[in-house]
């Protein structure tokens, strides 16, 4: 946990800057890699075909787009709070960085859920054989427990969860080398493209998809305020950390369709145990199986962690009804906050799969990623006393148009994901109306 320190300008309390380049560069690479890459290999096989590698590509190029709005605006005000401090900055407007902030925490839940069904399904089944909506009840369960018990110990969990989702990937990118030497599987798979809808479409479908996978960039700004230099530091632990992460994802899915058909991928819920059972590497599938639940584990708590904390923060604000700021006596963890998001999983559980999940947090997260490159754009005109990173002004506005071009059901996104998001917005502007009609009624009786 960060330290408090005096701001002797002020007399408030403020966080003390004890983060470091190096420790900011494990943080990016430790929130990027987790749950997309060991559970939607195969669903993104199944929009292109073999060349599953090329969705990743693009992905990871769309996604450095927008960090580079990111890198700007963190240098530029080395505050926490993100997407939802920058759209307050440029538009002003409450209701809009309201709905911003709680975009941001439904993708985490949305996150979570996806994270859940994974858990599940196939690499559950190496253990033990029970309905893939039972096991992610039973893992929503477990995560809950965790989160209640206090930040220090889920801060403690995540560390040791990031270690291993690591070594996991490494194992699968160990195979993959070994496989080239040794002259096994089918490299020229990874040139096959078999989309249902043409090559570019097909691409198109599995960016958006892909982009599930890369998502946890953002997340590293909240860490602004804890940062020694976050004006110099944040870019190149920013960039350095997506393109540590981006070559790691190219390997493993070399690896994946070099060694495995695609049709087996698509058909699988746990895509890298399929890698691993075929390898000449030999590997323990069972162990492999453990250290993607533990991954996909670590996905879910960090998301689910932060949907808490967002939702316990704006309450606290008089955002949202105060209930939700309501803190445990003895644990000292936001309990009503906790069980509102566990609630939401739980019914995005029940009502989607992994790549609906998945889709419906890229949908939520995209629009956000496309008002945050139009909000750097904005806040040029605002200029600050210090050194910061500047992007390139075509990179922001690309990334704002990709960004909506990958919002629009040309990508091939079923309805439903539609439907989700726009319920779970809808959600959160009844929260914001009914708690500015308590406010405006306690005002007047007053």
């Amino acid at each position: 946990m960060a330290e408090s320190i005096v701001d002797p300008g002020s007399g408030q309390h403020s966080l003390k800057r004890v983060i470091g380049r190096r420790v900011l560069l494990l943080f990016v690479v430790g929130d990027i890699l987790g749950a997309g890459i060991y559970a939607l290999v195969g669903k993104v096989a199944g929009h292109v075909g073999g060349a599953l590698w090329v969705p990743f590509l693009v992905a990871f190029v769309l996604a450095a787009l927008t960090a580079t709005a990111y890198a700007e605006l963190v240098g530029k005000y080395p505050q926490a709070a993100g997407a939802a401090l920058y759209a307050n900055k440029a538009f002003n407007i409450p209701f809009v960085t309201f709905i911003v902030a709680f975009a941001v925490m439904m993708s985490g839940i949305t996150s979570a859920s996806a994270a859940a069904r994974a858990f599940g399904g196939d690499y559950l089944a190496e253990f033990v054989s029970i309905p893939v909506i039972v096991g992610a009840f039973l893992f929503l369960g477990l995560i809950t427990l965790v989160n209640l018990a206090g930040i220090s110990e889920s801060v403690k969990v995540n560390v040791v969860l990031t270690i291993i989702e690591v070594f996991g990937l490494l194992v699968i990118v160990a195979i993959g080398i070994y496989a080239l030497f040794a002259g096994d599987g089918e490299p020229s798979r990874a040139l096959e493209f078999h989309p249902a809808n043409g090559a570019f479409l097909g691409v198109l479908g599995g960016t958006a998809l892909a982009f599930y996978a890369l998502l946890g960039f953002e997340d590293s700004v909240n860490l602004a305020e804890e940062a020694k230099e976050p004006s110099r530091d944040f870019p190149r632990a920013l960039f350095g950390g997506l393109a540590v992460a981006g070559v790691i994802y190219l390997a493993v899915a070399f690896t994946a369709t070099m060694l495995v058909d695609t049709k087996t991928l698509v058909d699988s819920s746990g895509p890298l145990l399929e890698v691993v059972k075929v390898a000449g590497l030999a590997f323990p599938p069972k162990l492999f199986a453990l250290i993607a639940l533990l991954a996909v584990g670590n996905t879910a708590l960090i998301n689910m962690l932060m949907a808490s904390r967002l939702v316990y923060g704006m309450a606290r604000e008089g955002i949202v009804p105060r209930v939700f700021a309501t803190v445990h006596a003895s644990r000292s963890t936001p309990w009503v906050s906790i069980l509102f998001t566990v609630g939401v999983a739980a019914v995005l559980v029940a009502t989607g799969d992994v790549g609906n999940l998945a889709d419906t947090t890229v949908l939520l997260l995209l629009c956000v990623f496309a008002m945050v490159n139009v909000a750097v754009l904005v806040l040029r005109k605002d200029r600050v006393d210090h050194d910061h990173f500047r992007a390139p002004s075509w990179m922001p506005v690309l990334g704002a148009v990709v960004c909506l071009v990958l919002v629009l059901p040309v990508t091939g996104r079923e309805a439903d994901v539609y439907v989700r998001a726009g319920v779970l917005l809808a959600v959160g502007a009844l929260l914001w109306f009914v708690n500015r009609l308590f406010v405006s009624e306690r005002k007047g009786a007053s």
